[in-house]
């Protein structure tokens, strides 16, 4: 989602603010912007365009300066447009006297603030905030909530930014990630975060130092940072800095290391990140299993910032009865798949939620659930919150399977599983899905064996298996021109749908979800047997209807399912193992899989869906890696 960078050196630092933008436009953006404290004093520059853009009215522009800050936007409130883009000044209080409140925006100048802001997250109270500021004169350049910051700032500056910003995240409720200049302390940056990241980066000589909402948009920069927990503030001057909690007292965040990021972020011989993240599957799931010699309940133990264990898995396992799965979006879908495997594998009741529905509804607490949230970023807003108020209810045993380490999920958890999939570009999520099943296939077997239903003998096979995956996902990615047949018929329809039944109906969510992210087609997915009960009315020769058909238990009744849609004219395209006798012909597209995998065939038969809806999206010409509309991390509700 939203971006931030910030910095304050002895010398220019406006290529180190664009270069740390051009690495968070991954997550999602329609506007950026850069403000930098010079000779001149507050300069800014902002664009509706993408970040090259904006670099070259920066050349134009020639600004230049040794503090600065810079953003890029993912609307919430107010439209795509110069006027709404960060960073936001404050000039004071109008010189006519009070701004009647419901004014509308008027424009204000890029050039002579005196405070700068740029914001990550919603302020809920930006309503009564603005009423406020406006009745004192304040005017208001914008539909944001932000603005409310930046004049709030201005209002109760005397002398110290850094108590400016304390007062007033005081009166903020929502969430925010800040950072905030002011003209006359030009050597000073100030940070806050509350339910949005926030990471503070050190200089390696300690004469420069950063903020980002993302440690990657700082990599090649520094390798040393500090995660800020919720409620900190931070202090940025020339050759220090200084951390406060949210009781205002200084503390001390642990100085992490955070390496080889950079090269993870090169597009390389691909075409776009994705493609290339769906073609690092093998070496993603190789990864995440690295390690594992054995499945045991220690895999996901808690641990501290030394590596040391501070949570014992086989004591929290040992204490619960059934499993609640909180997340969002693609991580969701991994969860509905995981569902299948704890009750079939573990026998231990799953109950799989949106994590955005979970937190407003009344629920039923059960302390001794074993709660797992599941997150690419660990920052993910709803599954956050979804978090925290299971913790409110009282159900305290937690796990999470995230692929960022130094991530709010992984700290707030007592266990973890942490996949490596590595830095994920691509706003389609693809690795991170995979190596979340894995994780997730690992918990099954191993609350499985301790509660009696998983021989070791069993486990060592299946860990095996897991091990043979990369070679078997190498099989899988060989099929792509295959696939890039089917992309070609897709790229022209404007629906379609997809069908699977059991653990593999998730698949079938998962691979209608990609489709409708990158290629804009309207996609939706049906356990299979639900076709008679509404979507067989949507079916016709213009509806291509993918379906996944491992040779599993449900193969005939799945067969079935398919012998409706081409009753009624539909196309078929089917993914199917070998041994299901189901053959190409007229109206039935198929691609044979290399082999069936048993339970773990899910992790094989998504890797087709992600790469028919890649091709599809490139033959309609979309923006594959930044789809309209959407962010990679999602940090507000």
């Amino acid at each position: 989602m939203c971006g931030i960078v910030g910095a304050i050196a002895s010398q220019n630092i406006v290529p180190v603010l664009l270069q740390g933008l051009q690495r968070l436009e991954y997550r999602g953006y329609d506007s950026c912007g850069v403000a930098v404290q010079g000779a001149h004093g507050l300069r800014r520059a902002r664009s509706t365009a993408r970040v090259a853009e904006l670099l070259t009215q920066v050349q134009d522009e020639q600004l230049s300066g040794s503090t600065g800050i810079a953003h890029t936007r993912w609307a919430t409130h107010g439209a795509p447009a110069v006027g709404n883009a960060h960073p936001h000044f404050s000039f004071g209080p109008s010189q006519l006297g009070q701004e009647r409140p419901g004014a509308a925006p008027q424009p204000a100048p890029q050039d002579g603030g005196t405070v700068a802001v740029v914001h990550n997250g919603i302020i809920e109270n930006h309503d009564a905030l603005r009423a406020e500021l406006q009745a004192k004169g304040y005017p208001f350049a914008s539909q944001t909530d932000t603005e409310v910051v930046v004049h709030l700032v201005h209002s109760l500056y005397d002398g110290d930014i850094f108590e400016a910003v304390r007062a007033a995240t005081a009166r903020l409720k929502g969430s925010y990630a800040l950072a905030v200049l002011h003209k006359d302390e030009p050597h000073r940056l100030v940070g806050a975060r509350q339910g949005s990241p926030l990471v503070v980066g050190i200089g390696r000589d300690g004469s420069a130092h950063y903020l980002a909402s993302d440690a990657m948009a700082l990599a090649g920069v520094t390798e040393q940072f500090i995660y800020l927990d919720e409620g900190d503030l931070v202090d940025l001057q020339l050759g220090r800095y200084w951390v406060t909690g949210s009781d205002g007292r200084p503390v001390q965040r642990p100085v992490k290391t955070v390496r080889a990021m950079s090269v993870a972020a090169d597009l390389g011989p691909y075409r776009h990140y994705m493609q290339k993240e769906i073609f690092e599957q093998p070496r993603a799931i190789a990864d995440t299993l690295e390690g594992v010699a054995a499945i045991v309940p220690e895999l996901f133990d808690g641990h501290d910032d030394q590596g040391n264990t501070t949570v014992s898995a086989w004591r929290v396992f040992d204490q619960i009865d059934n499993v609640l799965i909180l997340a969002c979006g693609t991580s969701y879908y991994s969860g509905c798949t995981a569902k299948y495997w704890l009750e079939s594998i573990a026998k231990i009741p799953t109950q799989v939620e949106i994590a955005s529905e979970y937190r407003y509804r009344d629920s039923v607490p059960n302390p001794n659930t074993l709660v797992v949230t599941i997150s690419q970023s660990g920052e993910t807003a709803d599954t956050l919150a979804a978090l925290r108020h299971a913790q409110g209810l009282g159900m305290r045993h937690t796990l999470t399977i995230c692929n960022v380490a130094t991530s709010a999920m992984v700290r707030e958890c007592q266990l973890a599983y942490v996949t490596r999939a590595g830095v994920e570009i691509g706003v389609a999520s693809t690795k991170a899905f995979t190596t979340q099943l894995a994780g997730l296939y690992l918990l099954a077997m191993v609350l499985g064996q301790m509660r009696g239903h998983v021989s070791a003998d069993e486990a060592n096979v299946q860990l095996n298996a897991m091990r043979h995956l990369p070679a078997a996902l190498q099989a899988v990615l060989a099929l792509e021109p295959q696939i890039i047949t089917w992309a070609e018929q897709f790229a022209s329809k404007e629906n379609a749908l997809f069908l699977g039944r059991g653990r593999h109906y998730p698949v079938a969510q998962e691979g209608a979800l990609k489709l409708k992210e990158i290629t804009y087609i309207h996609a939706e997915a049906y356990a299979a047997g639900e076709l008679k009960h509404g979507p067989l009315a949507l079916v016709t020769s213009a509806m291509p209807v993918v379906t996944v058909a491992p040779n599993d238990e449900l193969l005939e009744k799945l067969k079935s399912n398919m012998q409706e849609v081409r009753a009624r004219g539909g196309e078929l395209y089917v993914l199917a193992d070998a041994g299901t006798q189901i053959e190409s012909e007229p109206g039935v597209h198929v691609i044979r899989m290399p082999e069936h995998y048993g339970k773990l065939s899910p992790i094989l038969h998504v890797v087709p869906l992600q790469l028919l809806a890649y091709h599809t999206a490139v033959a309609r010409g979309t923006d594959v890696d930044k789809p309209r509309n959407l962010a990679k991390s999602v940090t507000v509700e």
